[in-house]
């Protein structure tokens, strides 16, 4: 095989990949799901590319809810007082529910509020001037619980006591680790199963080419996982140039959207009813097939400026 170097200018080109989904939700607009490779490299022409992907759904065995509460009043004594009796009311009535709770509370900001005051001055502009009107505090409360029906009594509890803003749900699971080993483990013996299919396609062993590897996880969050839509159908009207449409307004909502499992070469708890943990799992294996036993090697040529032609004898 001979590859010609030529001392001229080079090229490159890039080539730019796009990918489209659709889906029932984006009846009013596109929605892109979350990408499931994790990174992928393609094999130049002369290679071969060996991958196996692997999904996992775990289910979470513990939980963190993060509320956020707020208390304003005229003074700092009275802010500080308030904000107690709520938070120690709601959280020993919590208790009460579950013993299997641990809960924190989280300082986030205690700052002076202030108004403005109308200073009316007699042949002049009105003057605002402002003035301290009191004191707000904010704290967050965390909540954890391994319960997941537990989260409808605390978020009834909380409402008693004026705390209505539910932040976040973060899931955890103790079995990831456990998860990932088992990801790899049957990852491999599916990927030396394709390499043997390969070499009974070729008719040729595979074991002693050139050969690259790689792998990697990727854990995505039920968090991560909420898409928004809104679902509708306005009518068309023909407007006329005096007449205009107020539109109602559309309710948008929020829905759990898994990575879907098609692309993986297995998956571990397929069926999703609830929102989950999902790990993910790729190896990839390049065959330099070029640089196979008994393959020639190539021979390398440069064209100078003024047209001799060298050989330059590259060892591979």
């Amino acid at each position: 095989m001979r590859k010609i170097l030529l001392l001229l200018a080079v090229v490159f080109i890039t080539k730019l990949a796009f990918a489209q989904v659709s889906g029932n939700s984006n009846y009013q607009s596109q929605t892109h799901f979350p990408d499931n490779n994790i990174s992928i490299n393609p094999p130049l022409s002369k290679d071969i590319l060996v991958s196996a992907k692997a999904l996992a759904n775990v289910k979470a065995d513990s939980y963190v809810a993060i509320f956020s509460v707020s208390q304003n009043g005229k003074t700092a004594d009275e802010v500080n007082t308030l904000m107690d009796k709520r938070i120690s009311q709601a959280i020993a009535d919590i208790k009460l529910k579950s013993k299997d709770v641990e809960i924190y509370i989280d300082m986030i900001s205690f700052v002076p509020v202030y108004e403005y005051e109308v200073e009316k001055k007699i042949f002049s502009k009105k003057n605002y001037n402002e003035l301290p009107a009191g004191f707000e505090l904010k704290k967050n409360i965390h909540i954890k619980y391994t319960n997941p029906n537990l989260l409808n009594d605390i978020i009834s509890i909380l409402s008693a006591n004026e705390v209505y803003d539910l932040v976040r749900v973060d899931y955890f699971s103790s079995t990831l680790e456990a998860v990932k080993k088992e990801l790899m483990n049957r990852a491999k013996g599916i990927l030396q199963d394709k390499i043997k299919n390969y070499e009974q396609i070729l008719g040729a062993s595979l074991a002693a080419v050139d050969k690259g590897l790689s792998d990697g996880y990727k854990v995505v969050l039920p968090v991560e996982m909420y898409q928004s839509y809104q679902a509708y159908n306005s009518s068309s009207l023909n407007l006329g140039k005096s007449m205009s449409v107020n539109n109602a307004s559309k309710s948008t909502t929020l829905y759990y959207q898994p990575v879907v499992d098609k692309e993986f070469d297995f998956v571990i708890n397929p069926a999703v009813l609830e929102p989950v943990i999902q790990v993910m799992y790729e190896i990839n294996l390049v065959i330099n097939r070029e640089n196979r036993p008994g393959a020639k090697s190539p021979e390398y040529l440069l064209i100078t400026p003024s047209g001799e032609v060298k050989n330059l004898n590259l060892k591979q």
